[in-house]
C-alpha cells in the first residue's frame, strides 16, 4: 500500500506541520487536502499573516464588511486573523482526535510587541484562548526572559504554548525548565496535564545564514591556507550542529526523573520543533534542514515551496540522534576561527523579534490602507 510522504516521516517519529496560513488555503480546499494526505498540523506567525493579507485581494472584502461595522484597525487584525485560525483548527480536528492530542495544532503567534511584558503576553494569552475557543490551538510566546515568565503561568491556565524563536542551548534548557514548572504548576491547581500540549520552537536555517556571512567575511582578511581551508569546510555545518546539540539535550531533559514523575501524573513530553527550515543558501539541497533533522519526538513545520520540494524528492530515513561529538566539535572549530555560536545565536533572537514586530506593524499598516480603501 502507497505511503505519503507525511506518513513515511511519522513512522519515523516526526509530524509534519505547515508553516504557512492564507484564507485561500482553506477556502480552496488546499489544506484539506493536505490534511488528507497526512498533514498534522499548522504554523503561523506575523511575517506570514502581513504577506497573505498585503499580497492578495482574499481579505478585501472582509475588511470591507468589519470597517463598515466600525471596526478599529487592530479590532479587524483581531477578527480575520481569529477566523483564519479557527477554521484551520477546523479542519485539524480530525488529526487531533485521532492523536489523541499529539498533534492536529495550529498555531497563532500573540501580539508581539507584548515580547518584552510577561504580564500583557499573559493576559493577551488568556483572551486570545477564550476567542478562539478551540482545544487545538498552541499560542506563540517568544523565547525571551518575558516568555520564561509567562509561559508557566500559561500552562499553569490548562493553554497550550508553542515557545518561539529559540535558537540557542540556552534557551532551550530554559524552554525546557519553564514548561516542566508550569506543568507542576496546573498540577497543584488539579488540572489536568494530559491536556495541555506544548512545543519548544528552534530556528535552524538563519543560524547557517548569519555564520555562513561571518566566514566569509572571515576568509575576506585571512591569508593562511589552513585557516581557509578550514573555514570552508565550516560552511553550511552550524545550524545542524547546533540542533543536534539542543536535540541530545532534549532526550536528556525528557528521560530524566523530574520529568517521569510529573508524567506520572498525565504530563505529556515538549517535542521540539524545528522551525525556520527552508534553504536560504541556493548552494545547498533544497530539504537540507528537511532530511537532516528527521528524529522521533520531534515536529518540522515547513513551508510550502519546501514542503512541496521535499514530497517531490526528498527520502525520509532517520537522521537524529546523529554525532552529538562531531556536533560539539564542530561549535568548537567555529569558536577557534572567531565566531562563538552564543554570540549568533542572541543576535538572531534579537533580530527576529524586531522582524515579527516590524512584520506585525506592517500588518496593521495594509489592513489599515484596504480599510481606507474600501470604505472610500
Amino acid at each position: 500500500m502507497f505511503e505519503t510522504i507525511f506518513e513515511q516521516m511519522s513512522k519515523c517519529g516526526q509530524s509534519i506541520w505547515l508553516d504557512y496560513i492564507s484564507r485561500s488555503l482553506t477556502d480552496t480546499g488546499r489544506l484539506q487536502g493536505l490534511v488528507a494526505q497526512g498533514l498534522r498540523g499548522l504554523t503561523s506567525n506575523p511575517t506570514i499573516f502581513d504577506n497573505a493579507v498585503s499580497r492578495s485581494s482574499d481579505y478585501d472584502s472582509r475588511i470591507r464588511e468589519l470597517r463598515i461595522a466600525g471596526k478599529k484597525t487592530l479590532e479587524i487584525y483581531d477578527a480575520i486573523t481569529v477566523e483564519d485560525i479557527q477554521d484551520a483548527a477546523d479542519a485539524f480536528a480530525s488529526v487531533y482526535e485521532n492523536t489523541d492530542g499529539l498533534d492536529g495544532y495550529v498555531s497563532l503567534e500573540i501580539n508581539p510587541r507584548l515580547a518584552h511584558d510577561a504580564d500583557a503576553t499573559v493576559v493577551e494569552g488568556k483572551r486570545l484562548h477564550r476567542k478562539v475557543n478551540r482545544s487545538n490551538i498552541m499560542f506563540k510566546v517568544p523565547a525571551t526572559d518575558a516568555g520564561f515568565s509567562a509561559i508557566p503561568a500559561l500552562l499553569a491556565e490548562s493553554i497550550n504554548v508553542n515557545v518561539t524563536l529559540i535558537f540557542s542551548l540556552d534557551q532551550y534548557m530554559k524552554t525546557a525548565e519553564v514548561y516542566l514548572r508550569g506543568i507542576e504548576e496546573l498540577l497543584k491547581n488539579r488540572g489536568d496535564a494530559r491536556k495541555v500540549r506544548s512545543v519548544a520552537s528552534v530556528f535552524v536555517s538563519r543560524v547557517d545564514t548569519l555564520t555562513d556571512r561571518l566566514l566569509e567575511e572571515n576568509l575576506k582578511s585571512t591569508q593562511d591556507g589552513s585557516a581557509r581551508s578550514e573555514m570552508e569546510r565550516l560552511k553550511g555545518k552550524a545550524a545542524i550542529a547546533n540542533a543536534a546539540i539542543i536535540y541530545d539535550r532534549f532526550r536528556e531533559i525528557f528521560s530524566s526523573e523530574n520529568y517521569r514523575r510529573i508524567s506520572r501524573h498525565g504530563g505529556n513530553l515538549q517535542r521540539v520543533l524545528w522551525g525556520s527550515t527552508s534553504t536560504k543558501n541556493p548552494e545547498y539541497s533544497d530539504i537540507k534542514y528537511v532530511t537532516e533533522l528527521i528524529g522521533r519526538d520531534t515536529v518540522n513545520t515547513i513551508p510550502e515551496e519546501t514542503l512541496e520540494a521535499f514530497i517531490d524528492h526528498g527520502v525520509v530515513k532517520e537522521s537524529l540522534p546523529g554525532d552529538t561529538r562531531q556536533a560539539r566539535e564542530t561549535i568548537g572549530r567555529l569558536n577557534h576561527v572567531g565566531i562563538d555560536i552564543n554570540e549568533i545565536c542572541e543576535k538572531l533572537l534579537e533580530d527576529g523579534a524586531g522582524a515579527f514586530q516590524r512584520s506585525f506593524d506592517s500588518l496593521l499598516r495594509a489592513i489599515e490602507q484596504k480599510a481606507s480603501e474600501v470604505a472610500g
